[in-house]
């Protein structure tokens, strides 16, 4: 039996793994949950696996939930608040793996916590690595830590790498990874029309199930930005050697490209369970609850170019990781703050990017050599997007 914690276990990865464990109750014992607001989804989920710890991060609302359970038949858990028990909980003893779930810079510490004491972790935060990037492979290094991928993308190519492969080493034979994109919604729409977009279509996601800010991201095509820079850091690759392909129908998540002529590509339904069920079972696999593709109904497989006019967001990233330092923290943080104003509906869909570029701007390549530093950064760079905001509303 292997003790998992899952931070961010509310959200639609950590739904999904609850899932995934539901099925394997004979290998994994759910150690600790942690959620930020939603207590009652949390509720469900302590009925159903019963952990011994949970963390609700919103001080209130940890207080609601322990009188939520007070006479219920989950009454022993012990009940945290705090970001600082996220730390605690992915660093137990007893846990063994840690699907690192929290969306955003919130899940930084955690996960780094749970690197740095040789955890397995699922790593489904991309914000996580993008922000402190050489920082987080380091750790994985020194603790001898497993890290494995869940982004679809990544736990795509991850399987199309050699046997044995482990994060964060280079592959001579791999000339080139192509990261698929389902292009979101807009990917047909009229550039001009983008100013336009609400709220409600930028969320509606044409294959994917996602948070909101996710999916604001995949419309934006930033979700993908900052999935090149996580798959320069776990397969040590230059960004010159990551083509960004569009693949509307979601089939294949990724594929790399051998110096042989050879192109391996990983190919299933959309669904997150897939990715999850790998890394939890790897190096062996099991069953995961989605359905077989059945290949007879795919009647094609479209393959396109992203244009970086209408994803000046992805023209953004691959500058972020080229300048390196600080610029991928700088990046994200301005997209965090970009995005919230955005679904607040405080600014418009075609400002993000806007925002983003110029709070870039601001800043220089500083060497992101310590956890110091890229919070510093964080924390500057998203002062510095609220005051383009006021600027430019």
């Amino acid at each position: 039996m292997k003790g998992i914690c899952v931070l961010g276990a509310t959200g639609s990865i950590g739904v999904s793994t609850l899932d995934v464990v539901a099925r394997h109750t004979d290998l994994y014992n759910v150690i600790a949950l942690t959620a930020n607001i939603n207590i009652d989804v949390l509720f469900e989920q302590c009925l159903a696996h019963s952990p011994e710890y949970v963390v609700v991060v919103n001080a209130e609302k940890a207080e609601l939930f322990k009188q939520k359970i007070k006479n219920s038949a989950v009454s022993g858990i012990k009940v945290l608040s705090g970001a600082q028990s996220l730390e605690f909980v992915s660093t137990l003893d007893n846990v063994d793996s840690v699907m690192a779930a929290i969306v955003g810079a919130a899940g930084l510490l955690s996960s780094l916590a749970a690197a740095k004491a040789g955890k397995t972790v699922l790593l489904a935060n991309k914000e996580s690595l993008v922000m402190s990037g050489d920082l987080f492979m380091q750790a994985i290094r020194d603790s001898g830590a497993k890290l494995l991928p869940i982004d679809s993308e990544h736990n795509a190519i991850f399987q199309c790498m050699p046997a044995g492969y482990v994060a964060g080493n280079s592959v001579k034979q791999a000339r080139r990874i192509l990261l698929t994109a389902s292009g979101g919604p807009f990917r047909e729409t009229a550039v001009k029309d983008l100013h336009n977009v609400t709220v409600a279509q930028a969320v509606a996601h044409p294959k994917w199930d996602m948070g909101r800010k996710i999916s604001v991201d995949s419309a934006t095509m930033m979700n993908k930005g900052l999935e090149l820079i996580e798959a320069c850091l776990l397969f040590n690759m230059s960004p010159d050697d990551i083509q960004v392909v569009i693949h509307k129908q979601s089939i294949i998540h990724s594929m790399v490209d051998y110096v042989d002529g050879s192109v391996l590509a990983q190919m299933g339904n959309p669904d997150m369970r897939v990715p999850i069920a790998h890394a939890m079972a790897w190096p062996d696999r099991f069953e995961s609850g989605v359905e077989p593709l059945n290949i007879f109904d795919v009647k094609q497989m479209d393959f396109a170019e992203p244009s970086l006019e209408r994803f000046p967001c992805l023209r953004l990233a691959y500058q972020a990781i080229k300048m390196g330092g600080i610029m991928p923290t700088i990046l994200n943080a301005a997209n965090e703050i970009a995005v919230d104003e955005f679904i607040n509906e405080r600014i418009k869909f075609t400002d993000i990017p806007v925002i983003i570029e110029k709070c870039m701007s601001f800043f220089t390549a500083e060497d992101a050599g310590s956890l110091d530093i890229i919070l510093k950064a964080d924390k500057d760079a998203r002062e510095q997007s609220y005051k383009i905001i006021k600027e430019i509303t």
